[in-house]
């Protein structure tokens, strides 16, 4: 995990002193903190009322709360809001956009789930109370609490996942427009929206799942995980094979002039680094060099 920038450790401290444990500015949930400052309203009613300066201090906790998850939303981990849907629940939606990745949501049930890049999570405001069910259009990874009672479902668009315990990637569209799951601990179920195919997966195979088939295989892919750690591991891969890496990972947009250059090998690992600093290490280690237009990498030989 990256460590946090001051800025970072700052907002923490001062959201840690207003609402505890609302201060880990990659883990934001917001019933929580809105949630200790009703508390507060119905704990001291008459002081707040009748005492000014609680009054005054009141709002000022109010505005600081309010200011410092608007910041921690505009450092770029992406938002989370709120939209009403009928009087009994509210629809609270988390999403990422193109340059945004490794949001973490927290779950009234101690469950995580952390968000890849141009993604959207929706779920209602009384998650947990009756049913633990959740809709995902994008990649994200899921940490379950175990709840025998209240299995965990995913509406994937395509397909639907449903677990207990456990915890698993799930891409709601991969490269030919199938739902793909992959699990690294416990069981998931993997299910067709009519109901009459299933899979059961279990740590390290992959599953697909669409209206019209299924299919499971074992994980052969060091990097299947790599958008979430960032760290990627190579023994004499194409640079084809990195290119696309990279483009997941790091959203970087990599073109070879020459068809020929793709056909180099990397063995050396990527690990948290900047697409500049990339770029330079795979120019020369290969003799090239490279133009950027736009988001675009060109890479030629020199």
């Amino acid at each position: 995990m990256k460590e946090k920038t001051n800025k970072e450790k700052l907002i923490g401290m001062e959201l840690e002193k207003l609402a505890p444990g609302v201060s880990d500015t990659r883990e934001i949930d917001i019933d929580r903190a809105w949630n200790k400052v009703y508390s507060r309203m119905d704990k001291e009613p008459a002081t707040l009322l009748l005492n000014t300066d609680s009054q005054v201090f009141f709002r000022s906790m109010f505005m600081k709360i309010a200011a410092g998850i608007l910041v921690l939303i505009g450092l770029g981990i992406g938002s989370i809001y709120i939209v009403n849907s009928d009087s009994l629940s509210k629809t609270i939606i988390a999403s990422t956009g193109d340059d945004q990745k490794n949001q973490i949501v927290s779950l009234p049930d101690g469950s995580f789930i952390t968000l890849n890049r141009n993604t959207k999570l929706t779920y209602l405001s009384n998650f947990g109370k009756k049913s633990r069910q959740v809709s995902l259009t994008g990649e994200a990874f899921f940490e379950i609490s175990a709840d025998v009672s209240k299995p965990f479902t995913i509406d994937a668009g395509k397909a639907s996942v449903k677990v207990v315990g456990t915890s698993f990637n799930v891409i709601t569209d991969n490269a030919v427009s199938e739902v793909e799951v992959f699990v690294t601990s416990g069981k998931v179920m993997l299910y067709d929206n009519s109901g009459k195919r299933d899979l059961t997966l279990v740590p390290g195979d992959i599953g697909t799942m669409d209206s019209n088939r299924s299919g499971k295989t074992l994980n052969q892919d060091p990097n299947y995980m790599s958008w979430n750690t960032e760290k990627l591991e190579y023994n004499g891969q194409t640079l084809h094979i990195v290119f696309s890496d990279l483009k997941r990972v790091y959203n970087m947009d990599i073109k070879a002039d020459d068809p020929s250059i793709l056909d180099n090998t990397w063995t050396s690992p990527i690990d948290i680094q900047s697409r500049d600093t990339i770029i330079r290490l795979i120019c020369t280690s290969f003799n090239l060099s490279y133009s950027k237009d736009g988001n675009v990498y060109h890479l030629s030989k020199k």
